[in-house]
Formats: C-alpha cells, structure tokens, sequence
C-alpha cells in the first residue's frame, strides 16, 4: 500500500467519480481506475459500488476514509513538526470562528509582531461544524460562544460579555434605567439566522425568561442587527454597548442574567505549529490585560 494510493483514493471518495477526479489529480481516468484497483487488492475488499459507470463509497470505504484521514493528517503534522524542529517554522495559523469581530485587534497585534505568518480564517456557523474541522485537523484554533464537548479538547473562556437589550431612541422602553427581558414581549425582534451559535445562546435566555420572540429579521452579521434597530424594525439582544451611539439605547437587562462567555479552542493531543501555540497564549493574555483595563 503506497501513500499516493492513499491520496488518490481520499480525492475520489470526496468525489465519488472517477473522470473529475483524475481531472483534479491531473492523471489519466485510467491510470487513476488502476491505482484504485490495486489498493482495493491490497485491502481486500471494495471499497466503492459500482453501477452503470456511477461509482459510491460504500460502508467498507467510508471505514477505510475515516482511517486515511486521520494518517494523511498525521503525516502533514509530522512535516510541520520536522520543519519547525529543523528551524523552518511554519507560521500558518488556522482559526475557525463563529464571531471575528472581537477577534479581531489580537489577530491584528499578534501580525504586527509576526510579519510573516500567514492567517487563514473561515467563518463556522455551528458548534458541529467547527469541532468537526477541529477534529479533521483543517482548523488550528476555534473562538466560539459556547465551548466545544469531548475528550482532546482543550478551552480557554477569554471574554464574559454583559447582553442588553438594544432599542431604537425613541422605543417605548428607551427612558427606563433597566428592563426584564419579559418587558420586551410582543416586541419585534432583530435576531441572527437559525441555527448561528450566537443565536443558540439568544434562544436559552429568551426560554428561561419565558418569552417567545417574534423576529421580524434574522441576519448573519452584528452590524446588520444593529442597523436594522436603529432603521426602527424591531429591537434586539445584544452586546458590545456604544454609549456615543444618537440613535440607540442599550438598556440593561435585570432578568434574566443576560451574559455571554467567548472561548478559545485547540485541540490538546493533535500537533499545533509554534505560531499557533504562540497566538493561543498571546490570545488570553491580549483578553486578561483588556479585561483589566476596563476593570
């Protein structure tokens, strides 16, 4: 069993056809047809169904991904490691996050001291879907709102952010020193897209208040909701208060206790890149020294 076998076999299972697949590994259908044959041989058994020219991975070949993933990713994190051992550090640094805006200044800080290396970020709207790169080993590090379960994973919670409830200045409510979030009901709410993190914790607060929100508008950026709230649409849970704002008021919010925790992530038994570990502690300590100026 040759590891190019591996490689070609991981493209076409993504792929689950032979012709793109050999497009994408830049080799001849048959050669590729070939190749599989040979690993399936080595295997002992198919590892994909075939039927009227159409090939699918079947329950042997989902078994044997699963299994050349996890050693063709553990063969990438040895390299990494060997370079950086040999003076070669790397420097990438994947961050998977469902909110970038208060990540925003430390990615900032950290690149001012290290130039060279090079973030890549992408946007995760659920809880499964980041763990689920966490464990493929395509992403480093997850900033979330809730931390991530199981065993290998390690947390750090960086940020507890005090929620308001957020009302165009002349609401109804806009005059009162605080509110209960029951005061809001019947309102209309501004709120992010079902199945968002940060909505998932809007959601438990509106349950143990005991209201059920009419939204009127879900968006998937903060700056969205506060634009719609200050256009007069509806009102909306939310934090990071801008006291200099003319149009809005945040009012906070009696009961319920309104907060919201920020978690860093990373994966305790997977290699991380001296960049990526570096970035972690640089993280927390950037949050704890904000965390004290404000206090």
């Amino acid at each position: 069993m040759e590891l190019l076998q591996l490689q070609y076999f991981r493209t076409v299972a993504r792929m689950e056809h032979m012709t793109r697949a050999a497009q994408e590994l830049r080799i001849a259908q048959p050669a590729l047809s070939k190749t599989i044959a040979r690993l399936e041989d080595d295997v002992g058994v198919p590892l994909f169904d075939r039927q009227n020219g159409r090939i699918r991975l079947n329950a042997f070949g989902r078994i044997f991904l699963h299994k050349v993933d996890a050693a063709l990713n553990l063969l990438e994190e040895a390299k990494r490691e060997v370079a950086e051992l040999a003076g070669l550090e790397q420097g990438n640094i994947r961050i998977a996050t469902s909110t970038l805006a208060m990540l925003t200044e430390p990615i900032r800080r950290f690149l001012v001291l290290h130039p060279n290396v090079n973030m890549q970020i992408t946007h995760a709207s659920s809880q499964e879907e980041m763990a689920a790169s966490i464990e493929s080993g395509e992403t480093d590090i997850g900033f979330s709102v809730m931390p991530l379960d199981g065993n290998g994973v390690a947390r750090a919670r960086v940020i507890s952010e005090e929620l308001f409830l957020v009302v165009p200045r002349k609401h109804r409510l806009a005059g009162r020193p605080a509110v209960s979030l029951a005061d809001a009901e019947g309102e209309p709410f501004v709120g992010y897209k079902e199945g968002f993190v940060v909505q998932e914790t809007n959601e438990a607060l509106f349950r143990q208040a005991g209201i059920a929100p009419r939204f009127v508008c879900r968006v998937d950026e903060p700056a969205a909701v506060l634009s719609l709230v200050r256009a007069g649409l509806g009102v909306a849970l939310f934090g990071c208060v801008n006291p200099d704002d003319p149009d809005l008021v945040y009012l906070p919010i009696e009961r319920p206790v309104c907060r919201r925790d920020y978690w860093l992530v990373w994966p305790e038994r997977r290699y991380l890149s001296l960049a990526a570990r570096k970035f972690i502690g640089f993280a927390i300590n950037h949050f704890t020294e904000e965390i004290r100026s404000v206090g």
